[in-house]
């Protein structure tokens, strides 16, 4: 299938899900309070359309900071790391070991120190996001081989100019890499933090919707917060192209 119409393919994949999800409702005969049909999910987003925008601003602005914010430490870190072997041997398995804590742990205490404001939410996607972006940009910026490093030897390239011109060259790809998965982790982030406490965003609405057993209007959040992943998740995409121009097809 010629390139311009690549687009097909996930269209058929959405739809075939979406008669898949249908043929589940209709033959087992799935009762509405449990899960209801894509038709009516649709109809609940239209209805609320105005309720569900109002939160999903919330929670888009929390998931796009902590993934600005993130990602960027994780990129200052790498640098400094691939600079410093001293450096990294100290810190690294203690950003490590911060890792192993789980989100939903680490959410209360966030929460305690910043308060119900949006500097937790965006904390705790950026902590999401950091080290995905950590390991890959730091793997990415050492993926120059010793003839490359040889040569810009040779050429009497300063630290600064190996660093921008062959080292940031060819971490992109790992780079982008990271930033694909990030892209739809922040928003993971951003909805558990309201889980654990918030007064708006599309966490607080899934929350609210399961207690009041309004379940179209759950499925309907939940289709929002896919919509929002899935649209962050193209903008890096189109980025990779146009900044990774270099990468074989």
């Amino acid at each position: 299938m010629k390139r311009g119409f690549s687009w097909i393919w996930p269209l058929l994949g959405i739809l075939s899900l979406l008669a898949l999800w249908q043929a589940v409702i209709v033959g087992f005969q799935v009762r509405r309070f449990i899960a209801p049909d894509p038709i009516s999910v649709a109809k609940s987003i239209w209805m609320n359309r105005q309720l569900l925008w109002d939160n999903l601003r919330v929670t888009a602005s929390e998931a796009v900071l902590g993934f600005l914010v993130g990602n960027t430490i994780g990129i200052l870190l790498a640098t400094v790391f691939v600079h410093s072997e001293r450096i990294r041997r100290t810190y690294l398995p203690v950003i490590i070991l911060f890792n192993t804590i789980p989100i939903i742990a680490l959410s209360p205490v966030l929460i305690l120190i910043f308060g119900l404001s949006m500097t937790s939410k965006v904390a705790i996607a950026a902590i999401i996001c950091m080290f995905p972006t950590l390991v890959n940009a730091l793997r990415g910026l050492e993926a120059v081989s010793q003839s490359e490093m040889e040569l810009m030897r040779i050429l009497s390239a300063s630290r600064r100019e190996v660093f921008l011109r062959l080292r940031v060259p060819r971490s992109l790809p790992f780079l982008f890499s990271a930033l694909r998965i990030t892209a739809t982790s922040s928003v993971i982030g951003a909805i558990v933090s309201e889980w654990v406490g918030a007064e708006s965003g599309i966490g607080v609405l899934i929350i609210q919707s399961t207690f009041d057993y309004r379940t179209e209007l759950l499925y309907a959040a939940i289709a929002m917060s896919s919509a929002l992943a899935l649209c962050m998740f193209g903008i890096v995409a189109l980025l990779e192209k146009y900044f990774v121009t270099w990468k074989a097809h």
